[in-house]
């Protein structure tokens, strides 16, 4: 008995929405997992302006430090004391030598939080340290 001929079997194409749906879903959800690790930087922490001060261009992989007004430092959303600082940045230098570090500190910080900050990169051997400020505001 010859079975086939009766039988008709489509030939297998390629589902194209299940593979849009995969494809959204996943520029969703990188673009919003993108958009929350571009700005390591806390929102209530005001830095000063500057005149010549240039946008940097963000290298991956760049620390930034937040020391609010009260001299709390920040590191990846969480506080940190001078010492717990000091062991993680001597980690990360023994990991990568050139390491660069961002410091954000608020405009109303008093200048021994940020020497002290600068202190602990210094003892972790960390060389690359920029300060970030926010752009000069054009007057009319």
């Amino acid at each position: 008995m010859n079975f086939r001929s009766r039988v008709h079997s489509e030939p297998i194409g390629l589902q194209l929405a299940p593979m849009i749906d995969v494809i959204l879903f996943l520029l969703t959800f990188f673009l919003l997992t993108w958009n929350v690790a571009r700005y390591e930087t806390e929102l209530d922490v005001r830095v000063p302006t500057a005149k010549q001060g240039e946008s940097p261009k963000r290298l991956p992989g760049e620390i930034v430090l937040n020391v609010k007004a009260d001299g709390r430092v920040i590191l990846n959303r969480r506080d940190v004391n001078y010492n717990e600082l000091l062991s993680i940045l001597k980690e990360i230098v023994g990991q990568f030598p050139n390491q660069a570090v961002i410091l954000r500190a608020d405009e109303k910080a008093e200048y021994k939080y940020v020497i002290a900050v600068l202190d602990v990169c210094r003892a972790a051997d960390i060389w690359n340290v920029a300060f970030a400020t926010a752009p000069n505001e054009p007057t009319e």
